[in-house]
Order: C-alpha cells, then structure tokens, then sequence
C-alpha cells in the first residue's frame, strides 16, 4: 500500500496570523475585525445554537412538542438542575438567563472538537474562556454589590467573623486572593485545559493511525488498535463536553449563591 503521512500541526489553530493568508477580513479596518478559523467555528456554533432556541421558540404552544419540546427540557434541565438547585426558585428564575447562556455557549462551543471538518475545540484556545469566565466574574460582584452595598460586601467577603485579630494579616489576603482572582481564572483555565488536553489526545491517536497505517509496513496492523482508541476517546469527548459545559454553569451558579450570602461567611 502506497500512502503519505502528514505530522499534525497545531501552530496555524491556536498561533495564527503569521501570515496573512491565515486571516480572513485581515485588510478591513487594519485587521481590527480580522477572524480565523477558530473564531468562524466560535461564531458559527454560537449563531446555530440561538438559531436552534428562535426556532423552537418563536411559536411557542402550551402542550410542547418536536422541536419546541427539545428546547424547554434542555432549559429544563439547565433550571432545575444548575439554577435553582444552587440559587433556590426565586434567584435561581433571576439568574437563569445568564446560567443557560453560559451552559448553551460552552456546550456549543465545546461541541465542534468531535464535528467531522471542524475537527477542534474552540474553547481551547483561552479567550473564548475569559470572556465568559469575566462574565460570571461581574455577575457574582454585581450581586453581592447589590444585596450589601460595596463596602459590606467586600467586608463579608474577605473577614471571617471570631478570628484573633493578628489572623486577620493572613486570612484577608487569602479571602482576596481565593475570591476575587483565582474564581475568574480557574473557571478559565479549566475549560481551556480540559478541552484542549482532549483535543491533543486525538490529535495523537488519529495522527498514530495514519503514520502506522501508511508508513510503519509490518506495524500496520496496529493502526486498528490505535483507531478503536480513538473512536472511544471521542465518545469519552462527548461526556466531556457535556460535563464542562455543566462545570462552568454550576460554579458560576456557586459563586453567585456565595455573593448572595456573603454575610453567612
């Protein structure tokens, strides 16, 4: 058997525009709007997504069904099981809005990493992860801002009532650190770690195939095995995908509930 093996690439998917060819839109505006093609998969599957709810959604009935009844147990769910399980019914119906979006973006967005042709994860790459981790960042501040005023807020947030007083030089850096920093930016960096480390693995497996199966002659046969692993790994992806998307949603649900009762620290 005749054949070529191509070795995997990824500095063009999350290092791009070392040449404009790499950019689309890259001369309008000085390439202020430039996009590659991580961003046309980011906007492409955030454009299907709220397609999806306009179309379910625009005729709403009474008695769901089809399409319609789909969308309401995906909100359902979203609902009952992030929204009001951490918030409780009336903070979790306030915030649902912003819970779901998050949910239904992350899920979107996640999705394309198992989507013959697009093939990557647009989450992997850490700005997509930023922004929505920033998001739920100004959410949870608003929310306590506006329960307690600033001032109380900041105070139920960072001093532990009945600690001795010299504990206080230890305690309230840490309090500011865990609440204010590291909430954004794990909320960011495990969404990026977790979908690119996947998307890494199938490189590796699916890019194993191809090399044994075209190059390696006598190993040729295990090209099956390292294929059977990468059709599993995908369906592992799946779960992933899923369960990320679910992680997000629910800390930003948790760290709204903790703003809320900041005075309960």
């Amino acid at each position: 058997m005749k054949g070529e093996f191509h070795a995997p690439s990824l500095e063009h998917e999350f290092f791009p525009g070392h040449v404009n060819g790499d950019l689309w839109f890259n001369e309008f505006a000085n390439g202020a709007f430039a996009l590659d093609r991580l961003m046309l998969i980011r906007i492409l599957m955030i454009v299907l997504v709220s397609a999806f709810f306009f179309f379910a959604m625009r005729k709403p009935k009474l008695i769901p069904s089809g399409v319609q009844n789909f969308a309401e147990l995906a909100l359902d769910f979203v609902r009952i099981h992030i929204a009001e399980d951490i918030l409780g019914k009336k903070e979790g119906r306030r915030f649902l809005p912003l819970i779901a979006a998050i949910f239904f973006a992350v899920l979107a967005v996640n999705a394309p990493t198992v989507i013959p042709g697009l093939n990557i994860s647009p989450s992997a790459r850490f700005g997509f992860p930023v922004v929505l981790a920033l998001i739920a960042y100004v959410t949870f501040i608003y929310a306590g801002v506006k329960r307690y005023g600033l001032g109380k807020y900041i105070k139920s947030s960072l001093i532990i009532p009945g600690l001795p007083p010299f504990l206080y030089l230890l305690v309230v850096p840490i309090e500011f650190v865990s609440t204010f920093i590291l909430r954004p930016a794990t909320l960011a960096i495990r969404l990026m770690a977790n979908m690119l480390a996947g998307h890494l693995i199938l490189v590796m497996l699916f890019s194993g195939t191809n090399f044994l199966f075209w190059q390696m002659n006598g190993w040729t046969l295990l090209s099956a095995g390292t294929l059977l692993f990468a059709i599993a790994f995908s369906l592992f992806e799946l779960m992933v995908i899923f369960l990320q998307a679910y992680i997000f949603a629910l800390l930003a649900a948790v760290y709204i509930e903790l703003s809320l009762h900041a005075d309960e620290h």
